[in-house]
């Protein structure tokens, strides 16, 4: 079921965009063009997407332009970029987890930098906003990497609880191209939308109200801490500039700190 959630202004949200999704001679520069609009950024591993030269020339990207660090997880799908589902134990999950976030961990480490979140991929993505079971193995394995990384999932009761089973920081994500069922969660079934002004619409209704419009024609309260703008629709580029200038983005631990008092 999931839990009462009070309408109230959003003053403080997160942009993240992903980074190094390219393998090979299978490039993808246009990623790099939201870059300057964003306040954290997922780097690929080397799974579903990315290779070491990738992930440096991603690694030294974020760290010139002054941006948060993450690890983008995804499965060992290369060929379906991550995007098939697949049946794995919770000691598979843990390993390959922790592999990728371990990758990344050392690149950061080697330029003076320190991740700061995680957020899974594609099919995996998906199972853990739908699954408890998996998303706790995820966020499991995430937590034996280091007690201080933020696990990025999609805004819901499943985010919500595997935080306080697992005991790890969240961050709520929202995604204004998709659409979203009358309980809050993702509707997977649905084409993105690639209208700038309906998504700036949707947007400046989660700033105001904490609110997303609903596949059955309603509003529903969520939470949200950090936004993620895909380079995958049409519009990413014009969309991620409007937002930009409605407002100006801040990591998800510098929210909490200005939530907590600590900063004004």
């Amino acid at each position: 079921m999931q839990q009462t959630l009070e309408r109230k202004q959003i003053k403080n949200i997160d942009f993240n965009c992903d980074l190094a999704q390219s393998f090979g001679v299978y490039r993808n520069n246009s990623e790099y063009n939201l870059l300057d609009y964003v306040s954290s950024v997922n780097i690929s591993c080397g799974f579903h997407a990315g290779d070491p030269a990738t992930i440096k020339e991603a690694i030294l990207a974020a760290k010139e332009k002054n941006i948060v660090v993450g690890a983008h997880i995804g499965f060992d799908d290369i060929q379906g970029f991550g995007y098939r589902p697949m049946d794995l134990d919770e000691d598979e999950i843990e390993s390959l987890v922790m592999y990728q976030v371990g990758a990344l961990m050392s690149f950061a480490k080697a330029y003076g930098l320190e991740i700061e979140h995680v957020r899974p991929h594609g099919a995996m993505y998906k199972m853990a906003a739908e699954d408890f079971t998996f998303a706790c193995a995820v966020a499991n394995a995430i937590k034996k990497c280091s007690n201080w990384l933020v696990y990025y999932g999609a805004s819901g009761d499943v985010t919500e609880k595997v935080g306080e089973y697992v005991n790890i920081p969240v961050a709520h994500e929202i995604c204004l191209e998709k659409s979203y069922n009358d309980n809050g969660s993702i509707d997977f079934t649905a084409d993105d939308i690639e209208n700038t002004n309906v998504s700036i619409s949707r947007l400046k209704e989660l700033l105001n109200n904490s609110q997303v419009m609903n596949n059955a024609c309603g509003k529903t309260v969520v939470k949200a801490d950090t936004i993620h703008f895909t380079n995958r629709i049409s519009n990413s580029l014009e969309l991620i500039k409007q937002a930009r200038e409605i407002i100006t983005p801040v990591p998800v631990n510098y929210k909490n700190a200005y939530a907590s008092g600590w900063v004004e």
